[in-house]
């Protein structure tokens, strides 16, 4: 997959998390997000893209007003991929910059992401 196919993947999973309309969002899972993707960070695990959607406006409720932006471009290669992106608050503070690794299934849609919040540990 080229490499501005994946950008464009993984930008519409970023807006669909900053989407609060749920008919939008779930528009926009439709197109980046498989039909039994996977989801999993340190908090969560969900399958499916109903799961991912509900998900998002549980995590959306809890931070109003708050959003995602990347704080990287998007690196792939073979079908996985992985970029950095921080929480902006409704009061225009950041949190930690955080990363997430991706899986493309065969229909380029993701099939998997997991999300490790904060920096990396230290030695």
């Amino acid at each position: 997959m080229a490499a501005a196919d994946v950008a464009k993947i993984a930008t519409q999973y970023i807006d669909a998390w900053n989407e609060t309309d749920d008919a939008k969002r779930n528009a926009l899972l439709d197109q980046c997000w498989a039909d039994d993707g996977v989801y999993v960070d340190p908090n969560i695990e969900v399958r499916g893209r109903d799961a991912l959607s509900r998900r998002i406006k549980e995590v959306q409720a809890g931070r109003p007003g708050a959003r995602l932006e990347f704080m990287s471009r998007t690196d792939a290669h073979h079908n996985v991929l992985r970029f950095l992106w921080r929480l902006v608050r409704a009061d225009g503070s950041c949190g930690d910059t955080s990363i997430d690794i991706g899986e493309l299934g065969p229909d380029g849609r993701l099939s998997k992401i997991i999300g490790f919040f904060g920096p990396a540990p230290e030695l």
